[in-house]
Order: C-alpha cells, then sequence, then structure tokens
C-alpha cells in the first residue's frame, strides 16, 4: 500500500508545528524547577546543572548527528528522535530524585539535538522558492515553542493537582503520534548522500562559503541565547528571589515576555533586509538588556517586565537577520550541517553562561549576577554591531562572500 504523503504546503507547516511542539516541551520544565527544588530539596547551583546538562546533552546529540539527515533523510532522523523525546517524558513521569531529572534532560537534549538540525533543513527545503518562510520560522519558532511550553507548564502549577502526570504524560502521547505522523505522511524533502558513517564523527562543520558570515554574526547568536539561557534557567526564580513574587505563572511569564516578543521581532522585522534587521536587532536587545539592568537596580518588577519585552523583541529581529544572513545561498545538501553549526554555537551560549550564574549566584545573590551578565550580554550585541560595520565597508570583492551583507549596505 503506497504512503500517502502530505503535499509540499502542508508539509511545511506540518513541521513547523512539530518544531515548535518539541520546543515547548524543551521549555516546559523551566517553570517547574522551583517545584522540584522544593520536592526535592536543592537550590539555584542545582537548577543549572540540571537546566545545563539539557544544553550539553543537545549539543553531543547536534555535533553526532546534526548532518545526519542530509545522508539518510530528515524523516527517519526526526520519527527516531520523535520516539527518544517521548521516553525523555515518561522519565520525567517517573522522576523522584535529581538524578532522574538528569536522566530526563540528559535524554531530552539528546532527542532535541537530533531534530534541531533535521527539522530546520526540512524546512528550508520544503519552503517555496518565491516565498522563503523557512528562515523565518527556525528563527521564530524557538520563542514561540518555549514560551508556550513555560506558560503552559506555569499554569498546571497553579491550577492542576498533580501537573508534573498531566504535562509529561500529554507530552509522550503527542510525541508518540508525532513519530507515527511523521514516518507514515511525511514527504522525504532531501536525497540521500553517501557519507552516512562518517558524519557522526563529532565536527562541527560550517561549508566554506559560509564561514565568513558565521564569524559576523557569531557575536549575536551568542549574546541574544546567552540571555535566553539565564532566564530559561533562573528567570522564575529571579522573580521570586529579587522581587518576592511567588506565583508560578508570574515566573513563567517572564519567559513569555523575553521568548513571545522574540516572535514579534521576527515577524516584524521579516521584510528587512538581512543586516539591517540584525543590526536594529541587536541595538533594541541592548537597551532592553540595560533598561532590565536598570529594573533590577530599582527593584521594580513592572520595569523588568517592559524592559524585558524589549529585549525580547531586539532577540527576535537579531536573531532572524542573522540566521537569514547565514544561510542565504547554502547549497541543500550542507543545510543541517550548517544550522547544526549555528544551533551548537548558540546553544553553548544557552548553557555555559547559565551555569556560571548559577554558581554566581550562591555567592553573590541573583541580583548581582543577573546585572553583571546583562552587562556582559550588551558588549557582546554591540559587538555584533561593531562586525557589521567593518564588513559592510570591506571591499566589493567581499561581497561574494557576503552577499546578504552586500545587498543591505545598498538600502
Amino acid at each position: 500500500m503506497p504512503r500517502r504523503e502530505l503535499a509540499r504546503p502542508a508539509a511545511f507547516w506540518t513541521v513547523a508545528v512539530l518544531l515548535v511542539l518539541m520546543l515547548a516541551a524543551s521549555g516546559v520544565p523551566s517553570p517547574l524547577y522551583r517545584v522540584y527544588a522544593e520536592r526535592f530539596g536543592f537550590g539555584s547551583g542545582v537548577i543549572t546543572v540540571v537546566f545545563a546538562v539539557y544544553a550539553f546533552a543537545l549539543l553531543l546529540s547536534l555535533l553526532v548527528v546534526g548532518a545526519l539527515s542530509d545522508h539518510v533523510g530528515r524523516r527517519p532522523v526526526l520519527a527516531a528522535a520523535l520516539v527518544l523525546e517521548a521516553v525523555s517524558m515518561v522519565l520525567f513521569l517517573a522522576a523522584d530524585g535529581v538524578g532522574w531529572l538528569l536522566a530526563a534532560r540528559v535524554v531530552q537534549g539528546l532527542a532535541t539535538g537530533a531534530m534541531t538540525g533535521a527539522f530546520g533543513a526540512a524546512l528550508l527545503d520544503l519552503q517555496r522558492p518565491e516565498r522563503p518562510l523557512g528562515p523565518l520560522v527556525n528563527s521564530a519558532a524557538p520563542g514561540l515553542g518555549l514560551s508556550l511550553g513555560a506558560v503552559g507548564a506555569g499554569v498546571a502549577v497553579e491550577f492542576l493537582p498533580s501537573p508534573t502526570s498531566w504535562v509529561f504524560g500529554l507530552l509522550t502521547a503527542l510525541c508518540l503520534v508525532a513519530a507515527v505522523g511523521v514516518w507514515v505522511f511525511l514527504p522525504e524533502s532531501s536525497p540521500r548522500l553517501p557519507g552516512a558513517r562518517a558524519s557522526l564523527r563529532p565536527t562541527v562543520h560550517v561549508p566554506a562559503s559560509q564561514r565568513r558570515v558565521f564569524l559576523v554574526v557569531l557575536p549575536c547568536l551568542v549574546a541574544t541565547w546567552a540571555l535566553g539561557g539565564l532566564y530559561a534557567s533562573l528567570g522564575p526564580s529571579l522573580v521570586a528571589g529579587v522581587f518576592d513574587v511567588q506565583d508560578h505563572v508570574v515566573g513563567s511569564l517572564v519567559i513569555l515576555a523575553l521568548n513571545g516578543t522574540g516572535l514579534v521581532g521576527s515577524l516584524s522585522t521579516r521584510g528587512v533586509a538581512p543586516a539591517k534587521a540584525m543590526v536594529t536587532g541587536a541595538l533594541v536587545f541592548a537597551g532592553g538588556v540595560g533598561g532590565t539592568v536598570a529594573a533590577l537596580t530599582a527593584g521594580s518588577l513592572p520595569a523588568f517586565f517592559v524592559t524585558t519585552v524589549v529585549s525580547g523583541f531586539g532577540f527576535g529581529a537579531a536573531f532572524l537577520g542573522a540566521m537569514s544572513t547565514v544561510t542565504q545561498g547554502v547549497a541543500p545538501g550542507q543545510r543541517a550541517a550548517l544550522l547544526s553549526a549555528v544551533f551548537t554555537a548558540s546553544y553553548l551560549a544557552f548553557s555555559v553562561p547559565a551555569i556560571a550564574a548559577g554558581v554566581a549566584a550562591g555567592h553573590v545573590g541573583l541580583e548581582r549576577t543577573a546585572q553583571v551578565y546583562g552587562v556582559a550580554v550588551i558588549v557582546l550585541a554591540l559587538l555584533a554591531v561593531a562586525g557589521l560595520a567593518v564588513h559592510a565597508r570591506r571591499p566589493a570583492a567581499d561581497s561574494t562572500t557576503l552577499p546578504a551583507l552586500a545587498r543591505s549596505s545598498a538600502d
């Protein structure tokens, strides 16, 4: 019996929805860290370790299987990763101590890493050439997914009698249904290429044609994702510890304030030239984080939320600009590898600084840690702007290497 594959436009939006769903699953634990900390008796240092093992497992997965779908196809990689994601949800359901949480996050990180490059590449494969929405969805999905997951979990904690059972039980079922759907209905969008076994060697591969532009956008990736990591790991704890607000919904809303408005930033700048979007976004991001540092100093929760929204808008615009710039012109057989490299850098920034913040918070407090952290990401964002300015003034011969920058500087 022949497979009933989805039409190409339907397949594109199906992949987009599944990407958001998987990123939502990765955002679900953030509001639950405080619940687990109270239940199992650990502090901010352990919270960031539980948070960070996910990112490190994801990085390992990206390095090992990030480019595999370029060789064996998108469909088998995605179906297997969705089953592995369901396993991680079961581990969360069974968790009765820190060890179980660590195991669940490791498995979830491995699954998400396997999916990240494959989903992103599938979006580039399936997008219509006359309407290239792949970079937009790739840049907007993390903010939307993490926001939905965090707010949904926060609401569950406040209003459901057994929130972890409800949340992880539902996600287990959704992951298994999605795995079957991908295997049965999703069309294969990438030709199989030789070298699958060689692609499993842990490497970060940026195609030669994209290396210079990758270095240009790197400070932007680090700045934005480092702030995202701070909010994902310690955002609800900041609300509780600095502003003395214990409500779990309010704690989850701070993640929405950053990541949800990131979606708005991406959508608002989708018609802007990539370099302009990145510069504008980085400047707005730097201004918003500066305001957040001031809000923490003043102890104003309303100002903290407002400035976080501004930072989130800048995050979305800057990340879309960076993603559009670095992926423009990449060959189909190199897409998963490039996106894996982009997300490897992003998730390193997402995890390592957050671990340092968790350790520092135990010594100098959450408020001082967040203030210093904010200044550091401001410097990186401004460095990204300076890097773009330097490359926009390079000789015309470099325009073949930086096509997006050359075009935007002419606008």
